[in-house]
């Protein structure tokens, strides 16, 4: 089931929006069946895996050695050169993470990938960088369980990642251009990812139109020098996801509109 995180014990949530749940009902029936279409990529994903006893992030880990928080994995990113897709995994301090949280998977797409027109929000304390190619997005952050289970998606503040802020609707346009379409360094795990931001798009695009409205409350109550460098606010909205019932509650979504829907 879609909820609102409650697992806050450890991460610093105090600015998060919880995303309330989100019925798959209100969806017609291409966006649901295009919904399902990367679930069944996914799941196919976790059940290859799991015959032998892996799973994504262990996948992604293989070969990797020693497991060191706050390192990136694979070391350099994972980027796609023809879609300009980018991601890492890695985890934070204990004392740092939700709870149920062993790592987590960030999302980018670089500026050759985006669609045209997208333009950085004006930012005053924000030089832009040296190389236009640098001025990345980032998309949605995938909170991973100690099983390589995903169980909650969020966002965060523009100095968790360095990104270069855009703007809610810029980066939900830029979700359908998200794409690792190459082997390494793990063909199910980047298929596996492309097809995570594929499944739940519509509540990620929700969750980042929560992130600028949870910036612009803490702007407008706190008012900091630059809210997009507040160490108080990082996590800025936030899904729970339950892989298996969510892949049910759609094929039960798309069931109930019938043949002609």
């Amino acid at each position: 089931m879609l909820q609102a995180s409650r697992s806050r014990s450890r991460r610093a949530l105090e600015g998060c929006h919880a995303l309330p749940q989100v019925e798959y009902a209100q969806f017609d029936r291409p966006c649901l069946e295009a919904m399902a279409e990367a679930a069944t990529a996914v799941t196919e994903i976790h059940r290859v895996l799991a015959k032998t006893g892996d799973n994504v992030v262990g996948e992604l880990l293989r070969g990797c050695g020693t497991f060191y928080e706050w390192d990136h994995y694979p070391k350099g990113d994972v980027y796609d050169h023809e879609t300009h897709g980018q991601y890492y995994y890695h985890a934070h301090g204990v004392d740092q993470r939700f709870a149920d949280e062993h790592g987590h998977f960030h999302t980018f797409l670089r500026p050759a990938g985006m669609p045209p027109g997208m333009r950085p929000a004006p930012m005053s304390t924000l030089q832009p960088p040296g190389d236009p190619e640098d001025a990345l997005s980032h998309l949605v952050a995938i909170a991973m369980d100690s099983r390589g289970q995903p169980v909650r998606l969020f966002t965060v503040n523009r100095w968790v990642t360095g990104e270069t802020w855009y703007g809610a609707e810029d980066v939900v346009r830029m979700l359908p251009r998200f794409a690792i379409d190459h082997a390494r360094p793990s063909w199910p795990v980047n298929r596996w990812i492309t097809g995570l931001l594929a499944m739940y798009r519509p509540f990620i695009g929700a969750l980042v139109r929560q992130r600028d409205q949870a910036v612009h409350r803490w702007q407008r109550e706190r008012n900091p020098p630059d809210v997009y460098e507040d160490r108080r606010l990082e996590v800025t909205s936030c899904l729970d996801i339950d892989l298996a019932s969510d892949v049910r509650r759609l094929g039960e979504a798309i069931a109930a509109l019938g043949h002609d829907g």
